[in-house]
């Protein structure tokens, strides 16, 4: 198993930034080696509220800052990024296990959420004139003001993509930010802070907590302006519910069950390659991640046979290199979750076509990616989320059947579909209840798709991160409108009556030039 890459100076450098004075600490793991990384100072409720004071100062003065300035300082941190890709690479494999490809995609969307963030934010947040009721009489502009502080609750997962997507159009909106970061992912995120902070991003503006949600979460999401959150659909609905008591706006991206389609005029072979990056990248520990594969029956002996194929061909490994295809789970809770969502699916009849057992040979927390048929409504994977390396295949006869197998659940977050037609994936794509589809890919179309906006339906959260939408979550809509004097608005029921035969002419006039 390789050490840990990771300076132990640096990495107390890093810990440092946390907004910490309680004085405990809390180990992080090594999911490749099950050793402690390093020791991470906890925050406390006082920390929270002390990062919230201080954080507002400093974004009162970013917000005067203007466009230009965020747009330069941004600008600066995209380059920082890219010039450390190979240091976040190191740690992000460290504190989750993943390979080392999967982490270059962390580093990837990183930097492109904040190129589009730095160059989009003026555009989208400027404001300008708008059309009034009556020409000429009322002039109508809309200005867009920054909420303040925005409160970042953001997973182990994917620590620097899911940060940058929601910190970063903070950021870039005026907003100042105080995220809560999951302890094993921390490091990762204090990494990606430290570019901004060396590109000119006030230190104060965005600070980092940590520790137990249950201790501290309250006052993360109590101290926000506007809250996003990136989790499970249980505590998002608490957040939810905390967030409605001060009517405070929020964005949740929660659980998926994501399904793909594999249609009958579908290559098999790629369909099944494709099928397994999208089941098995990062070990399945991704929202997007796909958990169901309905195949239609003229290519499904094909199509299974070639993935059970392309699966049991992955390369699993412990390296900080690209020599591997899969990595580890990231913990042991991690571990047994998936290790018994396997068990009951065998003990009710379920088919392991391929993997379906641990490797401790490999390193404490490796799980073979897994592949299952024959899974059934009494199965806990069949309907929930799994967040691991287990997929379940299943036959179908057509398109409907596929398109109410694909809805039948409460999440709706992402779905792909793969067929060797557009047109006709573009109709099972619209019939699809998902925040994303991706057609003749799993989930990296849409998911690098930075400049669009990404969210989920139904369980699987509200509201959308990303692309103009992404910015809007973070400022108000302010509408100024003025009476130019030209003509005075009725006041009194006479001017009523003088006015009101005009009034009507004029909207039927504005309605046959098509003016709104």
């Amino acid at each position: 198993m390789p050490a840990s890459p990771l300076d132990p100076v640096e990495i107390a450098g890093l810990t440092r930034d946390v907004r910490s004075t309680t004085g405990d600490t809390i180990p992080v793991i090594a999911p490749f080696t099950g050793r402690v990384l390093h020791e991470l100072p906890v925050s406390g409720v006082h920390d929270v509220q002390d990062a919230y004071s201080t954080a507002r100062l400093a974004q009162l003065a970013w917000a005067r800052a203007g466009f230009a300035r965020r747009r330069a300082i941004l600008l600066r941190a995209h380059d920082l990024i890219l010039e450390r890709t190979t240091a976040l690479q190191d740690t992000v494999q460290a504190e989750t296990g993943k390979t080392r490809g999967q982490a270059f995609e962390e580093v990837f969307q990183a930097a492109g959420v904040t190129r589009f963030n730095a160059l989009a934010a003026r555009g989208v947040l400027r404001g300008g004139r708008r059309r009034s009721a009556i020409p000429l009489v009322i002039t109508t502009a809309v200005r867009y003001r920054p909420k303040g502080v925005a409160g970042v609750i953001t997973p182990w997962n994917y620590p620097l993509s899911l940060a940058a997507m929601d910190v970063v159009p903070a950021l870039a909106a005026g907003c100042g930010v105080v995220q809560k970061a999951d302890d094993q992912g921390a490091l990762s995120v204090l990494s990606l802070r430290r570019a901004f902070i060396d590109a000119g991003v006030p230190e104060g503006l965005w600070a980092v907590v940590t520790g137990d949600g249950a201790e501290i979460g309250g006052a993360v999401t109590g101290g926000a302006d506007y809250v996003c959150f990136t989790g499970s659909t249980a505590t998002g609905k608490r957040v939810a519910a905390q967030a409605a008591g001060t009517l405070t706006g929020v964005s949740l991206e929660l659980g998926g069950n994501n399904p793909l389609i594999v249609l009958d005029d579908a290559d098999p072979a790629r369909a099944a390659a494709d099928a397994a990056t999208a089941c098995f990248t990062a070990m399945g520990q991704l929202c997007v991640s796909i958990e169901r594969i309905y195949v239609q029956r003229g290519v499904a002996d094909a199509f299974l046979r070639e993935f059970v194929a392309v699966t049991r061909s992955l390369r699993l490994g412990a390296a900080y290199d690209y020599s591997t295809d899969v990595g580890s789970l990231t913990s042991e809770a991690q571990l047994n979750r998936v290790s018994a969502r396997v068990a009951d699916a065998v003990a009710h009849g379920a088919t392991v076509e391929a993997g379906g057992r641990a490797r401790p040979d490999l390193g404490p927390f490796f799980y073979e990616p897994t592949v299952l048929t024959g899974v059934t409504a009494e199965m806990e994977c069949f309907a929930s989320e799994t967040f691991g390396p287990v997929v379940a295949v299943t036959v179908i006869d057509s398109e409907q059947e596929a398109i109410l197998a694909a809805n039948d659940s409460d999440y709706g977050l992402n779905a792909s579909v793969f067929s060797g037609s557009v047109r006709r994936a573009l109709r099972v794509a619209g019939a699809i209840e998902a925040g994303s589809v991706n057609i003749n890919e799993g989930y990296r179309g849409s998911f690098s798709s930075v400049a669009a906006p990404m969210g989920g339906m139904k369980q699987s959260g509200i509201g959308r991160r990303n692309g103009p939408e992404g910015l809007l979550r973070f400022v108000d809509a302010v509408t100024v409108a003025r009476a130019t004097g030209l003509v005075q608005l009725p006041r009194t029921g006479r001017d009523f009556e003088r006015l009101a035969r005009p009034m009507l002419l004029l909207a039927a006039v504005l309605k046959g030039v098509r003016r709104r």
